[in-house]
């Protein structure tokens, strides 16, 4: 862990008890964590004080740093050497906000030419009208001005010519996040170049998923201090439930109240973040009216925005005592214990330069050994930007299949994930109930650092 605040939390946050129902665990969780529970309101609830307070420099400081000093590497590994991306209003390219684009009018280009260091030179092409408003905020190195009316086309496809790059990158290609460039911006822009430059495109997907998946040590943080608070959060959540009488859905809209009045927002698809589930497995999917009732798995699939770019996505699981019980039934516990051993397993396995498919098969192995039923998800996920980022998929090595896709990536110091423990039974009614506790980790020099410690005991939550 980095830091003293995590450090602490990886000491103290290791119950020798399974997590109390609600005051011990919430209240030692959110102390250990830095936060005070307010003198009135809900029990260990967190203060309604905005945690991530509005800072318009955040990000496109950030954004300097990240184009300075991880797109030449990217660019490299992608196999580069000129990468342009068109700008608009209206119908913008997905990755517009990453390079300084996210406000253009008229079309404008903007290109990063890879130099024989490793570094880039970043140049816009800009109307005339916005080009001085683009040059007082533009990360790029410099922003130069056409007439209007020009053909912007033809103005790259000089600019290009004076260079002769051997591969030039456009965002065509099978990422979403990679794919702006329209078909009527391609033709304008092959024509522009003429057959011998236009024969040099190539897609940057490729480069795009080396670039974004690295994520700054700054964002790092921001990403831990928001996993803290999505932790917290299910935690105040759990201690709500009454059973017999508190349903799935409910547990979900507390969520959305406290999200509210935090000043975040949904990690993810707005009607299925959190995905509040008692019952069979669902996937990803809305938290249902179901009652939660004695003898319930509640599985929390939740995760935050904030600063209006970074996610998180953690899942906390709860058991639901029965009368009489003061723990897990024998069978509950066990398969807890696998789970989190098959997530302990994948975590050991994170490193520089072994494949996402390597950290699957490390679960993998050990489900085949603890009588889980197969599952069919990823062991995990790239996590940042997006709750499914891009960057190497922490699955594919299930019924024995080879590495090949994203599972095929290697992983890097800075890529960040949300990654499952897994076990999985058949119910009595035929249904299948999977915990997967989610965590998220960092992949350092060295190995991974979780970004908050893991959860090592299910929730309690009492009977009447």
């Amino acid at each position: 862990m980095s830091n003293v605040r995590p450090a602490i939390l990886s000491i103290m946050y290791k119950p020798s008890k399974s997590i109390r129902h609600p005051l011990i665990s919430l209240l030692s969780v959110l102390i250990v964590s830095g936060c005070q529970a307010p003198e009135q309101g809900g029990v260990g609830s967190v203060s309604a004080d905005p945690p991530f307070p509005p800072d318009a420099l955040l990000w496109p400081r950030i954004r300097e740093e990240r184009i300075g000093t991880l797109l030449g590497p990217a660019m490299e590994r992608g196999g580069l050497d000129v990468w342009i991306v068109m700008a608009r209003e209206n119908a913008n390219d997905p990755l517009a906000a990453h390079i300084g684009a996210e406000n253009a009018g008229g079309l404008a280009a903007f290109l990063f030419f890879r130099g024989a260091d490793g570094t880039v030179e970043s140049l816009a092409l800009s109307p005339v009208t916005e080009s001085t408003a683009l040059a007082e905020v533009s990360p790029l190195d410099s922003v130069r001005a056409f007439d209007r009316g020009a053909n912007v086309y033809a103005v790259v496809a000089e600019e290009i010519a004076a260079r002769d790059p051997a591969r030039i990158g456009v965002n065509n290609g099978p990422r979403s996040v990679a794919d702006g460039l329209s078909w009527t911006q391609r033709a304008a822009l092959e024509e522009a170049l003429g057959p011998e430059l236009a024969s040099r495109l190539v897609p940057s997907a490729d480069m795009v998923v080396e670039w974004l998946s690295v994520k700054l040590p700054e964002e790092v943080e921001i990403m831990r201090q928001a996993a803290i608070l999505t932790e917290q959060l299910e935690l105040e959540a759990y201690a709500t439930v009454v059973p017999g009488e508190t349903t799935d859905a409910e547990v979900a809209r507390f969520l959305k109240r406290r999200m509210a009045e935090l000043g975040v927002t949904d990690g993810w698809a707005p009607d299925q973040n959190p995905n509040v589930n008692s019952g069979p497995d669902r996937g990803h999917s809305h938290s249902t009216e179901k009652t939660i009732r004695p003898g319930d798995v509640i599985q929390t699939d939740f995760g935050i925005k904030v600063h209006d770019r970074w996610v998180t996505d953690i899942q906390r699981f709860a058991y639901v005592l029965r009368p009489g019980e003061a723990e897990p039934p024998p069978e509950i516990q066990r398969r807890w214990e696998e789970a989190k051993a098959g997530g302990r397993a994948a975590f050991d396995a994170m490193r520089p330069g072994v494949m996402g498919w390597d950290v699957d098969r490390a679960q993998r192995s050990r489900l085949e050994q603890n009588g889980s039923i197969p599952i069919i998800w990823s062991t995990g996920h790239p996590v940042g930007y997006w709750a499914h980022d891009l960057g190497p998929r922490l699955g594919g090595s299930a019924n024995g299949d080879p590495a090949r896709g994203d599972a095929s990536r290697l992983l890097r110091p800075g890529h960040t994930f949300a990654f499952d423990g897994f076990f999985g039974w058949t119910r009595e009614d035929g249904t299948t109930k999977t915990i997967s506790v989610e965590e998220m980790a960092v992949v350092t020099t060295d190995g991974a650092e979780y970004l908050i410690p893991p959860q090592e005991e299910l929730v309690l939550i009492p009977s009447r």
